[in-house]
């Protein structure tokens, strides 16, 4: 019974095998084969720069407008493939440039010979990039469109005893199986492969890697030059991009140089090996399994690659010029693949004053990764991690990631050398809110004078570490909420390790207050709005502030519900509604037309007049009705322990709507009222 069942079980996971799935990604044919595929489609033959560029555009691609430039977003960042676990938020600008430049590398105008160098502040997404791209090929190389293929021999062997069996020799470097036909009859293959007019061009090729070269001209000898039965021994097969299994994805980081050396890139001799061949300059005695190596017709990525070496960075010179590289005592070997690298800004400063280095800067492509300067996207950064379905057992209150964010985001900001600007503001201007004389010019201005904005300030991890200890601490009962996020983040500035002076240190807290002010202001505005959330009573409220701009712009009177006498229009209610958005009493008269003319535009297209399609107009009636309510609501009492029924019941409807329309819980909801009532304590204790 107990065979039966394990059986069962192999059965039951054996039928989540695709098989047709399978059999495709390990298709295997002769020479002659894989010559009819290319005929079919010519694209299974591209460069490394060329997959890894229509590997991004494949995702899909959005245009939009940010501040009168056209901007693009490429899907392919939002790692949507893997549940967005990797995305990128708020760096399009950086990454369009990216994408640019494996464009213009992919049609070979020059930047496939550089290396490509991300730079940028620690935790700014360099390294979340660089794995961005590797995942990418290789789930790219697994979809029909994104087909490579590479090939191994089947050579006879003859063993000591006389006996010959058959060996098999994969291809060590991924070759394109193409490469297999000399150069000099390339130019009329291709042409015949893939014509002129079919609209994309075989590219022409490397040279054959050490070991293929050594098979290739050891059968040509034996067969007397006849090339169809040297390509007898020849297997073409699928070529799947795998990291793990290193299989055209390479990653390179520097460890103690005196246990690293030229050879991890570019391969090693096989010492148990040179016994059965004889020599130490026998290719099949080589290992080709460097990181050049095995990354060839894929990506290479370097981490922290300024931190190399020498030895190392000479290595970079000629596979990124040349596409070469310098196996140990083998010729110069040809390579494709993309030569990514990231490094932070001590690193690269070091680079720039080094003249010896020179060689290396003239061969790099640098593309600036900085921090996120607009808050809803680094608010975003802080969503992925921390929400409902990651975070089990406590809630977290509204606006605590945000503030975090709108903190993190400060930081990295310049203070606005003119315009009379908080940085406040200019976050807020960044973050696509509108102030008035503010227009989509005075942004761009206020980027183009920021020469550093972005590049410095404080890192998502840190803000990412204190919200983690906010969430584990046990002064949280069961809700998290902003104050203890800001109170975290300022415990955390005395040992910040990146700070590198007292001044910053300084400075860090003061934008600490700033944002915990601004807090204040966004709960105060939540409460009053929760509070004057009554539909039916703002209806009336702004029904009767109608009526009378209505009978004050055409000069008539009120009728008085109550008394059937008709009156002057209320100049005391109109105001006070008024002077809740600061209309001045000069401007009364323009914005009272201003507002008729808004419902006469909407009577004329047959539509009606509702007040929450005036932003404007819905804020002043929302605060008037507050300023109504909150005394018979008693707020400022909620700090007393003694509170009345009716009260009660009044709060608890305050909290009901605070929980249903904000996404307060019990415990933050309370928490937010308390917080509100006790400033308008304080503020009826001023006046």
């Amino acid at each position: 019974m107990k065979d039966a069942e394990k059986v069962s079980w192999v059965s039951r996971i054996a039928a989540f095998q695709d098989a047709k799935t399978y059999a495709e990604l390990n298709w295997e044919g002769s020479f002659e084969d894989y010559l009819e595929l290319v005929r079919k489609n010519p694209k299974i033959t591209r460069t490394a720069y060329q997959r890894i560029h229509d590997m991004i555009l494949s995702h899909g691609k959005s245009e939009y407008i940010d501040n009168k430039k056209k901007l693009t977003r490429y899907h392919f960042f939002s790692d949507e493939k893997f549940g967005g676990r990797d995305a990128i938020f708020g760096l399009d600008v950086p990454l369009m440039k990216l994408v640019n430049v494996f464009k213009s590398a992919a049609q070979g105008y020059g930047t496939e010979k550089r290396v490509i160098l991300l730079h940028g502040p620690v935790g700014s997404s360099k390294s979340t990039i660089a794995r961005l791209l590797k995942k990418g090929m290789e789930e790219y190389s697994k979809a029909p469109e994104g087909a490579a293929y590479t090939y191994s021999w089947t050579t006879d062997k003859k063993l000591p005893d006389g006996s010959v069996i058959k060996e098999k020799m994969k291809c060590p470097m991924n070759e394109e199986p193409l490469n297999l036909i000399p150069r000099e009859w390339r130019p009329k293959v291709f042409a015949e492969l893939s014509p002129p007019d079919s609209g994309y061009s075989v590219p022409i090729g490397c040279e054959l890697c050490p070991a293929c070269r050594f098979v290739f001209k050891d059968l040509m000898t034996q067969y007397q030059g006849d090339f169809a039965k040297v390509m007898s021994h020849v297997k073409v097969n699928r070529l799947i991009f795998s990291e793990k299994d290193r299989v055209g994805i390479g990653t390179f980081q520097p460890k103690d140089e005196k246990n690293q050396d030229s050879t991890e890139l570019t391969g090693d001799i096989n010492y148990r090996k040179i016994a059965e061949y004889g020599s130490d300059s026998d290719p099949r005695a080589f290992n080709f399994d460097g990181e050049f190596n095995i990354a060839n017709r894929g990506v290479i990525e370097f981490v922290e690659v300024l931190k190399l070496d020498v030895a190392f960075l000479y290595d970079l010179l000629g596979a990124s010029q040349e596409h070469k590289i310098k196996p140990k005592k083998f010729p110069q070997t040809d390579i494709d693949e993309v030569i990514i690298g990231h490094t932070n800004e001590p690193e690269y400063k070091k680079l720039e004053n080094n003249e010896f280095m020179e060689a290396l800067r003239d061969r790099t492509v640098k593309i600036d990764i900085p921090y996120i300067t607009k808050l809803g996207e680094e608010v975003k950064i802080y969503e992925k991690d921390f929400n409902s379905r990651a975070i089990k057992g406590k809630h977290i209150a509204p606006h605590t990631l945000e503030m975090a964010a709108m903190w993190a985001v400060m930081t990295r900001l310049e203070e606005p050398k003119k315009h009379n600007l908080s940085l406040l503001q200019k976050l807020k201007l960044y973050n696509g809110k509108t102030l008035p004389n503010f227009t989509e010019d005075n942004i761009k201005e206020l980027r183009k004078e920021s020469i550093r904005e972005g590049l410095e300030g404080i890192s998502p991890r840190y803000i990412q570490d204190k919200i983690s200890n906010a969430l584990v601490s046990d002064k949280g009962e069961g809700c998290i909420n902003p104050f203890m996020v800001l109170n975290e983040l300022d415990a955390g500035l005395k040992t910040h390790s990146l700070i590198s002076s007292e001044d910053s240190r300084k400075r860090f807290k003061e934008l600490l207050t700033t944002v915990k002010q601004e807090y204040e202001d966004t709960v105060k505005n939540e409460v009053q709005r929760a509070i004057s959330a009554d539909d039916d009573a703002i209806s009336k409220l702004c029904g009767n502030f109608i009526d009378n701009i209505k009978a004050y712009t055409q000069k008539e009177k009120v009728k008085n519900k109550y008394t059937g006498l008709y009156e002057e229009p209320d100049e005391r209610l109109m105001r006070s509604i008024e002077e809740k958005i600061d209309i001045p009493e000069s401007r009364k008269d323009d914005f009272r037309r201003e507002i008729m003319n808004y419902i006469g535009a909407l009577a004329v297209e047959g539509k009606t007049f509702n007040y929450r399609t005036n932003e404007r107009l819905h804020k002043a009636l929302e605060l008037k009705l507050f300023e109504d309510q909150k005394d018979s609501i008693k707020l400022k009492n909620l700090v007393s322990s003694v509170v009345d029924k009716e009260t009660q019941e009044k709060i608890d409807l305050v909290k009901d709507r605070m929980m249903k329309n904000y996404g307060y819980c019990e415990i933050c909801s309370t928490d937010v009222l308390n917080f509100v009532a006790s400033i308008f304590a304080r503020g009826d204790a001023k006046e």
